[in-house]
């Protein structure tokens, strides 16, 4: 069984930053894309960035672009989502999810089969 398990969120002011981790196990489902979506209050949710089983592809949703970095850290099977300047409209539960089919592109297709519990990030003004 898959399992994704969040760490790092917190409460940050405008212009801060923080790091989000996501530890996937079994080590077998290392090859599995990988991707962030977020989710504020009132509003559908949102994939925030998205890498490739190669590790090589990353893509963001506008709003992040130039702000967030996602990587993942093979040899620990580990995602992080680094995210700098960050803003008060970033403020949502951040989720981490992982998909067999290995999508990944622009569009944060449907094909992200296990998630993870979420975890809560607060940007104040």
């Amino acid at each position: 069984q898959v399992q994704l398990v969040e760490s790092g969120g917190g409460s940050v002011q405008a212009g801060g930053s923080l790091r989000l981790s996501c530890a996937l196990s079994p080590p077998t489902s290392r090859r599995h894309s990988m991707a962030w979506f977020r989710q504020a209050p009132g509003k559908e949710r949102e994939g925030v960035a998205n890498i490739c089983s190669d590790v090589t592809r990353t893509f963001y949703v506008d709003s992040v672009k130039g702000r967030f970095t996602i990587s993942k850290d093979n040899a620990n099977n580990t995602l992080y989502l680094q995210m700098n300047s960050l803003k008060p409209e970033d403020t949502a539960m951040y989720y981490c999810a992982a998909g067999s089919k290995r999508p990944c592109g622009p569009t944060f297709g449907p094909d992200y089969n296990y998630w993870g519990q979420g975890t809560q990030v607060t940007v104040t003004s």
